[in-house]
């Protein structure tokens, strides 16, 4: 038991000190906007079979203003009536084209080469890619692009805002936040901006500067990437530019799922490619098991057996710390904190498919693609 405490509480309280660290000090994108209406932006959008979130995503941002020089669509061989959402939007505002789509090349990802298609139409100064399921709030394009140049960085991302509505939204998206932000201190990015393992980027939202994206290579440089959006981070800060990752909230928000099947189909896709090396994995699904799931097994059956279980208590505790911490900044429901078990068994049953499925040559699923090893294959023939 005293190795126990030796190994796990100190963990813990380190951990803890990182969740805190970034609610306390990660900052948020100003409401200051200065000389940013000279510049223009494009707002690029890619989407397969988005019907039920495109239009809302245009209304966004056209209501951005004159910052917004145009905004393309990129219909990624949709089966739904995303077509005729963007034609009608074309029809209603001259700044709205649609960009022809082009069979998907091999060794590409389906949303990396909608990207690249993207960002080779794109006339603006700056490019603003956007999921189709991302809201602008009101004048985020001209304080994204003055938050940037006041930063003096090239690509800045903002981490959204969660808009959650159903049970198992509420439940596991936070998660999400949980597992980036007890791990990775985002302050410290601010600070060390030359070390590329800091690069972070939520890929609903990402605003790049054109001219500085084409000479790092842009969406080609990760084409065969699932997990596009931090590996481009990362790669920007390799290559001697500027990046940031920012809280989004007040800026921008997404509904990434709608049910308990979305966000299993939506997180196996890319849980086991976001590790470099298969080590990495089994590193984070062994932290995971034991500082953030069995204390909170063994607690109670100590517990119950009138055994010493202090230190899982401690553990249980610190945990739930940072998840209290966590949903007080990124205004998540209260009780998602007590059901953190519930979610954390969840967590590492997904991780546990996602190798699986890759590993087996299975391949993960999503909008009708099959992925293996980085390379997205169309499942629809």
């Amino acid at each position: 038991m005293i190795f126990l405490f030796f190994l796990l509480v100190p963990a813990a309280l380190l951990l803890l000190c990182v969740a805190l660290w970034n609610a306390l000090a990660w900052p948020r994108v100003s409401a200051a906007v200065n000389d940013a209406d000279a510049a223009r932006v494009s707002i690029l959008i890619p989407a397969r079979d988005e019907e039920l979130n495109l239009a809302a995503c245009l209304d966004a941002a056209l209501a951005q203003g004159e910052t917004v020089f145009e905004v393309l669509v990129y219909d990624d061989h949709s089966t739904d009536s995303t077509p005729a959402i963007i034609n009608h939007y074309a029809t209603r505002d001259a700044r709205v084209r649609s960009v022809p789509c082009a069979a998907l090349p091999a060794g590409w990802c389906g949303k990396t080469f909608a990207c690249a298609q993207l960002s080779t139409a794109a006339r603006g100064e700056w490019l603003l890619f956007l999921d189709a399921d991302a809201r602008l709030d009101a004048g985020a394009a001209s304080r994204m692009i003055a938050e940037a140049a006041r930063r003096r960085v090239t690509l800045l991302s903002c981490w959204p805002a969660l808009e959650l509505r159903s049970f198992w939204e509420r439940a596991l998206m936070p998660l999400l936040n949980f597992v980036v932000f007890t791990l990775y201190p985002a302050p410290l990015a601010l600070r060390r901006r030359s070390d590329a393992s800091l690069g972070l980027a939520h890929g609903a939202c990402l605003l790049t500067h054109g001219a500085t994206y084409a000479r790092v290579g842009g969406h080609a440089a990760v084409r065969g990437e699932l997990f596009e959006d931090v590996r481009l981070a990362q790669l920007w800060r390799a290559r001697g530019e500027a990046g940031l990752c920012l809280d989004g909230q007040g800026t921008v928000s997404v509904r990434m799922y709608r049910s308990f099947a979305e966000i299993w189909g939506g997180f196996q896709k890319n849980f086991f490619p976001a590790f470099r090396r298969a080590s990495s994995f089994w590193l984070f699904m062994a932290t995971h098991f034991m500082l953030f799931f069995l204390p909170f097994i063994l607690a109670p059956l100590f517990f119950l057996t009138g055994s010493n279980g202090t230190v899982f208590v401690l553990v249980a505790l610190c945990v739930l710390a940072m998840r209290a911490a966590l949903a007080v900044r990124f205004k998540h429901p209260w009780w998602s904190v007590v059901l953190h078990p519930l979610g954390e068994g969840i967590l590492l049953a997904l991780g546990l498919s996602s190798w699986w499925r890759c590993k087996s040559g299975r391949g993960v699923e999503w909008k009708g693609r099959r992925y293996r090893a980085g390379a997205e294959k169309n499942a629809e023939a």
